[in-house]
């Protein structure tokens, strides 16, 4: 049973390829989706791996690592892990804007999720329930505008203001973003420009407003692109804004009582390891990919 709840916080410095494992398009290597909404996911089989293959470089104790995350397969002594892991889904997506570059795109489904893991961990948020309609868009910034029109893409949404959605936005940037100098001007961005479109909308950039690049297959021999060897990789863009939930129970290693730690304290062990800290998540890492910041927000 875990005993502690954190809400983890995972906002994109590079592009994330976290691979799906399967194409089914044109893309050869997808990110991972959630079936039923089509938003980019991120398993939390990754984000512990993830978490435990970076522990040690994060100035944790290597000799945490098996009572926090559990042994090795192939270790004799197998016993459960302390900390696990929930599949990050989206909060916020950048979606290029003809004014201000681009905005933190959001729709009241992704609000309403993030709203309810919140609420389920015992962080009490109460965001407005917020509505909008197709080809229409609700702000903060007025000065994103052309005319009473926002441009996003190619694409055209009426404006309409929204003091509720003000509040949300300064929530989410102080819960998602750490409180020091170099990250003050995307915390004042996502307070200033978060943009509710509808589900519909935001679901549209969320499959499509991705990064795609091309890659070619080196032959080692010649030196050349092999025949057939172009392939597109998709990525998650950098300041793409994802929550997952953090669980912790006591240590279950079997053992005495002196290697036995409370899941408040393997709370803390892990939230000071990488709460505010740069991680690495998914693949192709030495190309600098799967860059991300973790914050750790407790209730």
């Amino acid at each position: 049973m875990f005993e502690q709840q954190a809400a983890l916080f995972i906002y994109a410095i590079s592009p994330v390829h976290v691979g799906a494992g399967n194409a089914v398009g044109v893309i050869d290597n997808p990110i991972q989706r959630e079936r039923h909404t089509g938003h980019p996911s991120i398993a939390g089989s990754g984000l512990k791996g993830a978490v435990r293959h970076g522990f040690q470089a994060l100035a944790g104790d290597p000799q945490l690592i098996d009572r926090l995350f559990g042994p090795p397969s192939e270790s004799g002594d197998l016993h459960a892990g302390a900390v696990s892991f929930g599949d990050a889904q989206l909060v916020a997506f950048p979606v290029r804007s003809l004014k201000g570059g681009y905005v933190y795109a959001t729709c009241p489904q992704a609000l309403a999720r993030a709203q309810r893991l919140l609420n389920l961990i015992r962080i009490p948020v109460g965001w407005a329930n917020l509505r909008v309609a197709e080809g229409h868009c609700r702000l903060v910034n007025q000065a994103l505008l052309s005319a009473d029109r926002l441009h996003l893409e190619a694409f055209e949404y009426q404006a309409d203001t929204a003091e509720e959605l003000e509040v949300i936005a300064a929530d989410l940037a102080a819960k998602a973003l750490p409180v020091t100098a170099e990250y003050a001007f995307f915390r004042d961005k996502l307070a200033q420009d978060l943009v509710l479109l509808s589900d519909t909308d935001f679901g549209y950039f969320a499959e499509h407003a991705t990064l795609v690049e091309p890659h070619v297959r080196i032959n080692p021999d010649t030196g050349t692109a092999d025949e057939g060897g172009l392939f597109y990789t998709e990525n998650l863009p950098p300041e793409s804004i994802l929550i997952a939930p953090l669980l912790a129970s006591q240590t279950r290693t079997g053992k005495a009582r002196d290697d036995w730690e409370g899941a408040n304290g393997v709370m803390l062990k892990i939230k000071n390891v990488i709460d505010g800290k740069l991680l690495q998540v998914g693949g192709d890492a030495t190309t600098g990919r799967g860059l991300v910041l973790t914050r750790v927000v407790e209730g």
